[in-house]
């Protein structure tokens, strides 16, 4: 499945680890993974931001693994954030958990579903 990142010269850069659009070809399966919330398989809400991020992605690379996919078939993700301050970290801690790997991407500040929560995620991942 080739996948093509598209920063268009006429256009603003990215700004920050993210695509500013991606091409996909020669797909055969489409995989819409709904927002992912903070929560550990056994129900905790971890308290840090950076202990939900990480399980915010555990989930997601789960789901994709459940779909015979990975990290690497992640073509557009939206990340819901309740604090403009937890930005760095979310980026950081999204690259290490996908090995660097980027795509188009959108972050909005938002209210959560539930209290204590800090983020959620959701991605489409092609294969």
């Amino acid at each position: 499945m080739p996948i093509r990142q598209i920063n268009a010269e006429d256009g603003p850069g990215a700004v920050g680890a993210y695509a500013q659009a991606v091409e996909v070809t020669g797909t055969t399966r489409r995989l819409y993974v709904s927002g992912q919330a903070p929560i550990t398989a056994d129900g905790t809400l971890p308290e840090t931001f950076e202990e939900q991020a990480k399980t915010v992605w555990t989930n997601i690379l789960a789901q994709l693994h459940a779909a015979d996919m990975t990290a690497q078939n992640i073509v557009k993700a939206t990340t819901f954030l309740v604090d403009r301050r937890h930005r760095e970290a979310n980026r950081d801690i999204r690259m290490a958990m996908l090995g660097g790997h980027t795509f188009a991407l959108t972050v909005v500040l938002a209210g959560m579903f539930e209290d204590g929560w800090l983020l959620e995620v959701d991605a489409i991942a092609e294969k």
